[in-house]
Formats: C-alpha cells, structure tokens, sequence
C-alpha cells in the first residue's frame, strides 16, 4: 500500500515538473517573439530611408524638385498648369545640356493667337519649373512670327490686365517677365499699346512697378 502511495506521489511530481516546464517554455517563446519583434520595429524606424527623411542631406537644397504636370498635387493646379496638362499648349520642352528650348507641335506663325498668347500670359505669373520657361519662351516666340502685329492688337484689351497682374505680383522673378513681355509687346503692336497705358499703368501699379525696378536691372544685368 505504501509502495502505491509512493509510486501515485511520483507520478504526480513528475506531472508537475512537465507542467511547470511547458510553461517555462512558453514563457521563453513569447518573449522571444516580443523581442524579434521589438528589434524588427527599432531596424526599421533606423533605417536608411527613415534616416533620410528625418535628416535630408544639402544637395537636396541645390537640387530642388520640380513640377510633374501629369503627377496629383497637394492643392488645385492653377490655371495655365491645367491646360498645360492637357495639352492645350501646342509645344512641349526640350531639356538641352546648355539650355532648354521649345519644339512647337507646328509652325507657330500658324497658330491662332487667340486665346494662345493670353494663356501663355497668364502663365508668366507661374513660379515653378516648367511652367515659367514654357509661358516666358512661348509669349516671345509667338511675337516673333510674321504677321503678328495683326493678330497681337486686337488681343490688347484682353491682354494689358493679365500682363498687369504679373507687373504687380510680389515675386520679383513674376514681376521681371511681365516687364519683359511688356517690352516684347510694344515693340510688336507700337504705338496702338498708348491707347492701354491708362489701364496698365494706374497709381497703385506704378508704385509698385518704381519699388521693384533696381530688382529687375540686377535681375536683367
């Protein structure tokens, strides 16, 4: 009887010693997961890419990014980049290794005028790459064509008040292409722009046009 009782009280510890050892292990297990896991999570917040965006390195600075028309942007794209967009301005940009051109989509003495030079003088308020090259190039090559006098004055009254929204913008890169367009301008329509000077040049514009004239000559110069 004893013998039993002996035996039964073995039997028994040795089920509590197994018991104790599964949990042992379970435990060991789960705290080696908790600890894979920690350092997955710690390896990828020191990762490389992390690292960059917490600290971006100076050529980001002298490598600014520049618009891609086709890409979302954070807000509404004005007006001159969602037509350029979508193809309503007939020329696209050649990235030269000295300088970039235009590659007109035709002859641009074929193209109406109207509402083409508008558009681009809408875009010369613009302020990002590629959309202040292709509004200031293509306003100038369009004065340019044969016959432009003609199609240029009839424009004039639609013209001048974009032209002027450009004069009086508070970049001074806005502000040096529309005094630019406007010299364009003038030398194509002459003396039929006198007419639109009263508009163009009102005191509140003329203020701001004399404020920023040494900006355009170290600009131009």
């Amino acid at each position: 009887m004893q013998k039993s009782e002996c035996h039964g009280g073995v039997q028994l510890r040795n089920r509590g010693a197994d018991n104790c050892d599964q949990r042992t292990s379970s435990s060991i297990q789960i705290k080696h997961r908790t600890t894979v896991q920690q350092g997955k999570s710690s390896s990828s917040t020191s990762s490389p890419e992390s690292a960059r965006k917490s600290h971006p390195r100076p050529s980001d600075k002298l490598n600014p990014k520049t618009i891609n028309p086709f890409g979302e942007q954070s807000r509404a794209p004005s007006a001159f980049a969602a037509i350029y967009s979508k193809g309503g301005i007939p020329c696209r940009l050649v990235h030269g290794s000295v300088k970039h051109r235009l590659q007109w989509e035709c002859p641009p003495e074929n193209l109406p005028f109207d509402p083409l030079l508008i558009t681009l003088a809408e875009g010369l308020r613009e302020t990002k790459h590629p959309y202040t090259f292709v509004s200031k190039e293509g306003f100038r090559e369009l004065l340019l064509v044969q016959g432009a006098p003609e199609k240029a004055v009839p424009l004039l009254p639609r013209l001048v008040p974009v032209l002027k929204a450009a004069l009086v913008h508070l970049d001074d890169d806005v502000f040096a292409r529309g005094l630019n367009a406007l010299v364009q301008l003038s030398v194509v329509v002459g003396p039929s722009l006198n007419d639109h000077l009263k508009h163009l040049l009102t005191s509140g514009s003329l203020i701001i046009i004399k404020s920023k004239i040494p900006t355009y000559c170290s600009i131009c110069c």
